[in-house]
This record gives structure tokens, sequence and C-alpha cells, in this order.
């Protein structure tokens, strides 16, 4: 007769003491402080408590053990899965993770294919979401602003999901596009995220995106949400969303007659290279009234032309347009406070270069 076995194999972090020797050298020693941050946030013991894991005789890691080598790894820049294994090798890693022995990569792929099968892609993200929403709630916040981008992801292999589409980095080459990031821009906190197929369109799926991010945050403390972001989130039904939250936004403008929209509206000078407009303009498909657009106009250079045979000089324009609902602001003040959300580009850069955001390649995780 044979017993099921119900014992859990068992994962807690350690700490491990500094000192300089010549024992036990390794390449991660700045790894160690990061490993305590994220053990004192409770991460390690949440995803103990998510992913738990019988105990086989063949079983040597737990879920946990091998989520957090993922991520200790993407930390560090490894995000091959061979050189995943390699870094468990590391005698810190090994101390921090109490690993038996190093985890080979073929463990690696099963467990991560496992989860996915089981849904466990979908678990990760309501842990990032409720950790983000905790956070958030931590930092006592009435007012925040969130920073709403899209980045082309390129990839060079099979993974699943990746697709060829409009990619301005690599044309025709595979990538995620665009994956939507949010940031709270008070926190410089990355609060939610989507990898989408290399096909999608930008605005698809950003209603519910949004929807998502908003539920997310504390509502006991959050009491309102300013919203900002590129052309790729110009969407009537998002607008829709923010407004029956009572929520505020800043939009780019993004649609095909811009140039010749704007062209035809009467703009008032702020000095010799800049002048401002706002309009009421209804987008064809959007459900509710018209909404207020806020333009800039600015000279980017002078340009000669023949006109009958005479050589004149004649401004070539730049132009800036924008949805708001904000009240009390004009149209140059908006375009600087658009300005502002420079420094999310800058965020999105290192999620995806220092983080190595959607480079761990493994079927369903991408």
């Amino acid at each position: 007769m044979q017993y099921k076995n119900s014992k859990k194999i068992s994962f807690t972090a350690s700490s491990v003491k500094k000192e300089f020797s010549s024992e036990q050298l390794t390449s991660y020693s700045g790894l160690s402080v990061t490993s305590d941050f994220i053990n004192h946030c409770g991460i390690y013991r949440r995803l103990e408590h998510l992913f738990p894991t019988t105990r086989h005789n063949a079983s040597r890691f737990s879920t946990a053990q091998i989520l957090s080598s993922v991520l200790l790894a993407s930390l560090c820049g490894v995000h091959r899965l061979k050189r995943i294994e390699n870094f468990t090798f590391d005698a810190l890693v090994s101390r921090l993770l109490k690993l038996p022995k190093n985890i080979d990569e073929d463990t690696i792929r099963r467990h991560l294919t496992g989860l996915g099968e089981r849904g466990g892609a979908r678990s990760l993200h309501e842990l990032l979401l409720d950790f983000t929403g905790l956070q958030v709630s931590r930092c006592g916040l009435k007012r925040v602003t969130l920073d709403c981008d899209s980045s082309t992801f390129t990839v060079y292999g099979n993974q699943q999901g990746a697709e060829v589409g409009y990619n301005s980095h690599k044309k025709g080459s595979k990538s995620y596009h665009p994956p939507i990031l949010c940031f709270v821009t008070e926190m410089k906190l990355l609060v939610n995220s989507w990898l989408r197929p290399g096909s999608s369109y930008t605005s698809n799926g950003v209603c519910e995106f949004v929807k998502e991010t908003l539920a997310a945050l504390p509502p006991q403390k959050v009491e309102k949400v300013f919203f900002r972001a590129d052309s790729g989130f110009f969407n009537g039904g998002l607008f829709d969303l923010l407004e029956e939250g009572k929520h505020e936004y800043l939009v780019k403008v993004k649609l095909k007659n811009l140039k010749d929209l704007l062209t035809g509206q009467t703009w008032q000078p702020v000095d010799p290279r800049t002048a401002t407009c706002r309009f009421i303009h209804q987008c064809s498909g959007w459900r509710n009234p018209p909404r207020m657009f806020y333009a800039v106009r600015i000279i980017k250079q002078m340009v000669e032309v023949d006109y009958f045979g005479e050589k004149q000089f004649v401004p070539e324009y730049e132009y800036f347009c924008y949805c708001s609902n904000l009240k009390g602001l004009d149209a140059l003040q908006l375009h600087t406070l658009y300005g502002s959300r420079s420094e999310s580009e800058n965020w999105i850069e290192q999620t995806k270069n220092s983080l190595c955001a959607g480079k761990t390649i493994t079927h369903d995780f991408g």
C-alpha cells in the first residue's frame, strides 16, 4: 500500500554575514543586501505561501526557491536559463536561498512551465498588484500620478507570444509590442505591467489595464489619480473610465488628420516663436460629448520656398496637442507638465535593460 506524501518543502531565505577573507569569493557581494531587503518586504514569504511544494523523492527544490533564483538572477543581469543554472553555483546565492546544490536548467524550465500551465503567471501578477498596493498605502499619499508608457521588447528566438509587428528598433523582428508599464511617479514604483504579442496595436487593452491598475490602489488612502500618458493611450473609452472615477488626465493626441485640424485653429502668440490654442473636438466613435483639446505651435526652423518665382522664407511648425480635463492650466502649462514625464522613459529603460524585463526565455513566462 502506498501512502501519499503531504509534507511540504519549506523555504526561508537566510542572511549571510559578510567577511573580508579569501574564502568563498563571490562576484555578487551586493546581492546580500538586496536579498535582505527582499526578505524584509516579505516577498520570499509570499512566494512560499503562494506556491507550496509537496515533497517527493526526487524533489530537491521548492517552487519559491526556483522563482527566487530567477528574481535574484534578473537583478544581476542574468536571464538565460543556462546562465541561471551557473548563477546558482555561486556560494553566496546558494547560501542566501539555502540550496542543497545548484539548480539545473531542466529543473528551472520544468517548474516555470508547470506554473504556466496551472495559471502561475496570473498568480504572480496578482502578487505584484497586492505588493505595490501595499507600498502605495504605506506612503500616505492622497493624490498620486500614474505615468503610463509602452515600449517594444525585441526578442531573438521563438518565444511564446512574440510576433512580428511594428518595431522601430529592429524592423521585421519578433517582439512583445508594446508592453504597457505604469509607474507611481512620486514613488518611482512600477505598479503594473503587461506583456502583449508583437502584432498588438498600441491602444489594445488599455482600458482593462488602467482599470486593473486603479483597482490595485488602496481606495481608503488614494483619493485622486492624475493619469499621464503618450498618444498610445489616446482612447475615448479610457477617458470615460477616468472621468467616471473623477480622476484627472493628460494624454497626447493621436489623430490621422491632426495637422489639418490644428492648421485651421486660431492661435494666440506667446512669444515670437511660440503660439497656443485650445478648442473643443468630438472624435468619431466617442460616446460622450466633445472634449477640450490644447495645442502648442513652435517654429522649428525657417525654410526657403519658391513662391511665384520669388524666394521667400516661411516658418516650419512643430505641433504638440493634448487632451485633458485639468482645470486652471493653459496649453503651455500643460505642455510643460507633460514634458516632466520624460523621467519615466528612463525608468522603462532601466526595467528593460537593468532588470531584464521580458527576457527570461521559457514558454508562458516569455
